[in-house]
């Protein structure tokens, strides 16, 4: 199997960051998301949605949603488990995982598509011929902003996003923020002593790195 990746975006990092946890190795191959090489032939040939990441099986089944490969790694290898073992955990993961995935990593996707002027006329992910809408962008921002009281609230009253132990929903709320973080997007620095305890906790993981 293989991994179709592109190190500076934030979805195949949630994929890299949850296979450090569980300690497994599989090949990656680079995909230049920015330059276009997603919507060439070569990789449409493997994943016709063009988005990264996808996992290529060796009987050449393709995955390519983040939390879908994930899920496909935990199954294969429960530990340690990284989303839930009872049903209560598996649905806090589930749920928190999610409302980060729309409330976070969708308005920071929308501010930063329909801004960055190479993905002018492909500001949907995989798509070409896709205008940016100009208009998206401030919503994008501000839905953001929105979030990080409720993401503050959350873990004044939980160690890690979904209870007591890391899981996937502290993978995709590092992958959002990082990302926002380095698109120049407000992420506070004020006022989020929880969130900022996290965030400091969970960039200390060696999986951080990957």
């Amino acid at each position: 199997m293989k991994l179709y990746d592109m190190r500076v975006a934030p979805n195949p990092r949630r994929v890299r960051i949850f296979l450090a946890e569980k300690g497994i190795e599989i090949p990656t191959v680079e995909i230049n998301i920015r330059a276009g090489e997603n919507l060439q032939p070569g990789f449409l040939a493997v994943n016709p949605r063009g988005v990264l990441p996808a996992l290529e099986l060796d009987d050449g089944t393709v995955i390519d949603e983040s939390t879908a490969i994930c899920r496909y790694f935990e199954a294969l290898q429960p530990e340690p488990p990284l989303l839930g073992t009872t049903p209560l955990e598996i649905a806090l993961v589930e749920c928190w995982n999610r409302r980060i995935e729309f409330d976070a990593g969708q308005a920071v996707i929308d501010a930063f598509r329909n801004s960055y002027p190479p993905y002018a006329d492909r500001a949907v992910p995989g798509r070409s011929g896709m205008p940016a809408i100009p208009a998206l962008v401030e919503r994008g921002r501000v839905r953001l902003a929105e979030f990080f009281p409720v993401i503050e609230q959350r873990l004044r009253e939980s160690e890690f996003v979904a209870g007591p132990k890391f899981s996937l929903a502290d993978i995709t709320l590092l992958c959002i923020t990082d990302f926002a973080r380095a698109l120049k997007m407000t992420v506070p620095e004020d006022d989020v002593p929880n969130f900022l305890r996290w965030h400091a906790t969970v960039s200390a993981r060696p999986s951080a790195t990957a």
